[in-house]
């Protein structure tokens, strides 16, 4: 049996976006998150974070402090009652770093390798899921994958909307303050 899933980018849609995560302190939640989780989970959702992190590739922190900063991402959450099915990121850059850490891969986004290897790994069914991030790697990566994607206007998405709107090549089916509303959104036009 599969089931629909919620694509999550992590940086600038669950947590702030400050840059380059390179130590744990730089890690935290942006408002409304753990909320917004916690409804994914009662809709019976898949609740999976695909995330980008190419300062690996160019020598900023390592996959120890990838692998931290998501441990503590996943504490927070359960401490909320909440949960992540999954965690999904790149380590890769095409032209940053060396070898394995710099090339041209299938997971980092645009393409859409992290949802097609979680939805192998999960069972889910991309024609009931959506993406949400905010980034236009993130809409790009869902629009490859079959799936609609939500823009949030947290982290790079406001900036985004307003300044660079006429360089998008696949437009969000939504755009939303937050993660929050971008769930909101997505569980009100569910099909069951």
């Amino acid at each position: 049996m599969t089931r629909a899933a919620i694509f999550l980018d992590r940086d600038g849609t669950i947590c702030e976006e400050v840059g380059y995560v390179n130590h744990l302190s730089r890690s935290r939640l942006l408002p409304n998150s753990l909320e917004a989780i916690g409804l994914i989970n009662q809709a019976g959702l898949l609740a999976v974070v695909t995330t980008n992190q190419s300062g690996v590739a160019r020598g900023y922190f390592s996959q120890d402090l990838v692998e931290a900063v998501h441990a503590k991402l996943q504490a927070s959450v359960t401490g909320a009652g909440a949960r992540l099915d999954a965690i999904y990121y790149c380590p890769h850059h095409p032209t940053e770093g060396t070898p394995p850490w710099r090339a041209v891969c299938e997971c980092r986004k645009p393409e859409p390798g992290m949802i097609l290897r979680a939805t192998r790994e999960h069972g889910i069914d991309l024609s009931r899921s959506f993406v949400v991030g905010d980034s236009v790697a993130d809409i790009e990566a869902g629009a490859s994958a079959g799936v609609p994607g939500i823009l949030v206007k947290t982290g790079y998405g406001r900036g985004l909307l307003e300044h660079q709107r006429h360089r998008f090549k696949t437009e969000p089916v939504h755009t939303a303050d937050d993660l929050l509303e971008a769930v909101r959104f997505i569980l009100s036009r569910r099909r069951t």
